[in-house]
């Protein structure tokens, strides 16, 4: 939906809202024309009821409104004595409009200066929760948001079983999209394992403005493009699902490559515009080996010396080991072992075409190892659209340029031509910024060279803070990784001490002054 089709919306409520609510702003003391005033006759409601002003703000914040509207519609009612449970049921069951009845049919007084007290310890407790909610949604929403790893694409950097706090503010907090949505959950409501969102309507693509942009090599969260109704099966009910933006699977990647580059990957090895990218000192790239050894290696060596941590096969009829991701440090280590006979290089050939690999045509012969060179758009770019570039970006045209703004793109060929939309075209100019996002596990990742480019709206956040690890193969705590930092040189501190310190002294300084307070009475 558009924005001006949400501004239609908007005035309808304002419509409804004034209709079922003008007779209570009277008898209130207020003039009726002040519940048809957008936004003003808000604040004036909020007065009326006994609640801040600023409750008025919240009503216009995407997911929290929609507990917010509830609240409004149960507090009116307590505010002019309705406060049994079958009004409170009736309001909430017919989505405000019990109001409407209470409006026009029943005989009601203001009560002035009510107690926003609960009543009972019950409604307490839901009135505790209700906040408690609000609060968390805003801040995972706007500020920050909880996020687990759940592959080894980033291994060495970010480990299977690191749970983060992926800041929304760093490139700027996207507004929600999807209008209607469980707060604090993605896709899914956890143990019933249904869709948590209604598809429709969708709000226009908003983000507030960040304090950095993204930079090369930074890790970023981000939606996966390709998850969408051809490309992802959800639920277990053995449908497909079409996935708003916002609601498409979390990824985290690196962003090798930023708008406007010049990107290519030779054996393994990221270039930028001919220079190969240097990674920060924290990434350890990772490819697959084979071994050729004289006899079998001892497991907890190749753990505990070579730090091989992301499995591996052994084919004990040829004395032959396959590592799935090994990096350049713990090959070295391991290649002077006297048991290794011959280090064998599991990388693809220059021009031995994957069909699984972006863009998915025959006259890119890419793969893994050997991919581009590739363009990445930038906003305001103009490239060339010929038959042949046509396969780099005719998804970005037609989906992320289109069908996922509200337009209807479709890109054809006729006779040696390229249609856009009917209309013959030579070049197109981009609207957004791409980036190219790659797992370090450069053999064991499912990145961008598999599903293309990652547009700017479809950005998360950034990973700030490792607050928990868990090792899941040895069933253990990661302590020396729990309370640090993602980003930064040198090896993660972990912090945790300092934080059990911090805590220690607030509850010594508490029970101090507590019982300070006591004595003073």
């Amino acid at each position: 939906m558009s924005w001006i089709g949400w501004f239609t919306v908007f005035l309808i409520i304002q419509l409804v809202h004034f209709a079922g609510t003008w007779k209570l702003y009277q008898i209130a003391g207020r003039k009726s024309w002040e519940a048809a005033v957008p936004v003003y006759n808000a604040i004036v409601l909020m007065k009326i009821i006994n609640r801040p002003w600023w409750w008025t703000i919240l009503l216009f914040v995407p997911i929290v409104n929609l507990i917010m509207f509830p609240v409004i519609w149960v507090e009116t009612l307590r505010s002019f004595g309705r406060n049994s449970t079958a009004d409170t049921v009736l309001v909430l069951l017919t989505f405000g409009l019990y109001i409407y009845y209470v409006n026009y049919t029943q005989n009601v007084s203001l009560i002035e200066n009510r107690s926003l007290k609960p009543r009972t310890s019950a409604g307490e407790w839901v009135s505790s929760i209700l906040f408690a909610v609000v609060a968390a949604t805003i801040v995972h929403t706007y500020v920050m948001q909880p996020f687990t790893i759940p592959t080894s694409s980033l291994e060495k950097t970010l480990l299977v079983g690191d749970f983060l706090f992926v800041s929304k503010f760093h490139y700027g907090a996207r507004t929600p999209m999807t209008a209607v949505s469980f707060p604090m959950v993605h896709d899914t409501i956890p143990v019933i394992r249904k869709k948590s969102y209604l598809p429709k309507p969708q709000i226009p693509y908003f983000r507030l403005p960040g304090f950095q942009e993204i930079k090369r090599n930074d890790i970023v969260v981000f939606n996966w493009p390709v998850d969408t109704v051809n490309a992802f099966q959800q639920y277990g009910d053995g449908k497909y699902y079409y996935k708003p933006i916002d609601k498409k699977s979390n990824y985290v990647k690196r962003a090798v490559g930023m708008p406007g580059d010049s990107l290519e990957v030779r054996e393994g090895y990221v270039f930028i515009n001919g220079k190969q990218n240097e990674l920060p000192d924290r990434a350890r790239l990772q490819f697959r080996y084979a071994l050729k050894t004289t006899g079998q290696i001892n497991p907890q060596l190749l753990v505990n010396r070579y730090d091989i941590t992301d499995g591996y096969e052994y084919d004990q009829e040829n004395s032959i080991y396959y590592f799935r991701a090994i990096s350049d440090e713990s090959l070295d280590k391991i290649r002077n072992n006297p048991s290794v006979l011959e280090v064998i290089p599991l990388k693809s050939r220059k021009g031995q075409w994957d069909r699984g690999i972006f863009p998915n045509h025959g006259a890119y012969p890419w793969n893994n190892d050997f991919f581009g060179p590739l363009y990445i758009p930038k906003e305001g770019a103009t490239v060339a659209i010929t038959p042949e570039t046509l396969p780099l970006y005719k998804r970005i045209i037609e989906v992320y340029e289109g069908s996922e703004i509200g337009l209807n793109n479709k890109v054809t060929q006729s006779a040696g031509e390229i249609l856009l939309n009917g209309k013959p075209i030579t070049e197109y100019t981009f609207k957004m910024d791409y980036y190219w996002m790659m797992g370090d596990n450069r053999n064991n990742s499912e990145d961008a060279r598999t599903w293309g480019f990652v547009p700017f709206n479809h950005v998360v956040g950034k990973p700030v803070f490792v607050w928990m690890s868990w090792d899941g193969i040895n069933k253990k705590v990661r302590w020396d990784r729990v309370f640090t930092t993602v980003g930064g040189s040198g090896k993660p501190v972990s912090y945790f001490i300092y934080f059990v310190g911090l805590v220690i002294a607030w509850f010594a300084f508490d029970f101090f002054r507590k019982r300070k307070k006591a004595a003073g009475k």
